[in-house]
């Protein structure tokens, strides 16, 4: 089914007193040049078919570092990544399962309810990323999604010279809204609703910035903040978001609820000058009130959504999971998961700092594997003399393969 434009009709914004619909006075923007600013390399986690990355290869040979393409379930594998471009610099990784890989286990996902977790592994391919890169002495590296364009790299060459001064600096998001699908139906209805930025397309600062991926959908989020706020943030540039239906599978909805619930929340202090200390029972006996209101008016709402029927029923199906599951979040589980969250920090900071440095992506693997599983699957395509000399980028690309 062709995926709905949720657009609101011509009409005043509808604004809600129990919801934030923007969090971007949160961002400073500040001027940039594109210059010659170095990128380490270009990280997308991906579970789509291989011509996905095409755009992403195109980038890095124009960035000139190389692309990581961490790779998992049916549709691609390290052996079709490789094989995407003779002229790209390529370190495509296999990644079987979380538990394939050595890295902390998280008190956050245990704290959760079997079924409140998201099912997916992008937070885990972002924390190998981040490891690795520490490993390798990466300074800066871009995360990318396999669905979002850029138009003008020297958009990410900007946001690699902010983080001189920043911990992060996310693009813009234009193209289709890259949105939770609550925030969706809202927009249908005619509310106004911003996007922020995230790990879509988010360059980020290795060596002083100790920060990781929670499992948890608004990970992204989690991953701007430090123990008492925001890290230092910018945004520079714009890139273009695929579109997509939020409304295909009412479970989205359902998955999505108790990330959306926590990043809102926590954004919602960070709005008001607040700190995230400040997220205590009595915020969030308050906050999720305001977000059954919420949630249940754009429900109301759906009639002047300018969709046709079916569309509406689907919207309709969405938002009663997502109160199906806010039934099920009380004050005791945010403030126990933020415990966590601040217990995860610290673990994570300890695994990071002592981890060594590593001669090669072959000899950093061999660190990150965890023991007693299949070894991890990598394929590297190395692009040395196109490094050395402009003229011998016509060259064949030297490809090496290992399997760690």
């Amino acid at each position: 089914m062709k995926p709905v434009a949720v657009v609101g009709p011509l009409a005043p914004p509808l604004t809600s007193s129990d919801h934030h619909a923007s969090h971007r006075g949160l961002l400073l923007r500040p001027e940039a040049p594109a210059g010659a600013n170095r990128i380490d390399a270009i990280v997308v986690p991906t579970t789509r078919p291989t011509p996905y990355l095409r755009h992403a290869v195109e980038l890095s040979k124009k960035l000139r570092c190389p692309l990581v393409a961490l790779c998992s379930g049916k549709w691609t594998n390290a052996s079709q990544v490789r094989a995407i471009d003779h002229e790209a610099e390529i370190i495509a990784i296999d990644v079987a399962s979380e538990t394939a890989l050595s890295l902390p286990r998280f008190r956050t996902s245990s704290v959760l309810p079997k079924d409140f977790r998201r099912g997916t592994d992008t937070a885990a391919k972002r924390n190998l990323a981040l490891a690795l890169a520490r490993m390798l002495g990466w300074r800066r590296i871009v995360f990318l999604d396999d669905d979002i364009e850029v138009s003008a790299p020297d958009d990410l060459r900007r946001a690699a010279g902010l983080l001189d001064e920043f911990d992060a600096v996310g693009l813009s998001i234009g193209g289709f809204p890259d949105n939770s699908v609550v925030c969706h139906a809202y927009r249908a209805v005619g509310g106004e609703q911003d996007s922020f930025v995230g790990g879509g397309a988010l360059a980020v600062e290795i060596s002083r910035n100790i920060a990781f991926f929670p499992d948890i959908y608004n990970e992204d989020w989690f991953y701007l903040l430090e123990s008492d706020g925001l890290r230092p943030l910018a945004v520079t540039g714009r890139v273009k978001q695929a579109t997509y239906d939020p409304f295909r599978n009412p479970d989205r909805a359902r998955k999505e609820e108790f990330g959306d619930v926590l990043a809102e929340g926590i954004f919602w202090l960070l709005d008001e000058g607040r700190k995230i200390d400040d997220a205590n029972q009595r915020h969030w006996e308050d906050f999720l009130t305001r977000r059954r209101r919420f949630i249940t008016g754009v429900l109301r709402s759906l009639p002047q959504a300018s969709v046709g029927h079916e569309e509406r029923q689907r919207m309709a199906e969405a938002l009663k999971a997502s109160l199906g599951r806010l039934k099920r979040i009380d004050p005791d589980l945010c403030c126990r998961y933020l415990d966590a969250w601040r217990a995860d920090l610290k673990a994570w900071h300890d695994f990071v700092q002592p981890l060594p440095r590593a001669g090669s992506v072959r000899e950093a693997l061999r660190v990150l594997a965890s023991p007693g599983c299949p070894p991890l699957n990598v394929r590297i395509r190395t692009q040395k003399a196109a490094k050395e000399t402009p003229a011998a980028s016509s060259s064949p690309a030297r490809f090496a393969s290992v399997s760690l």
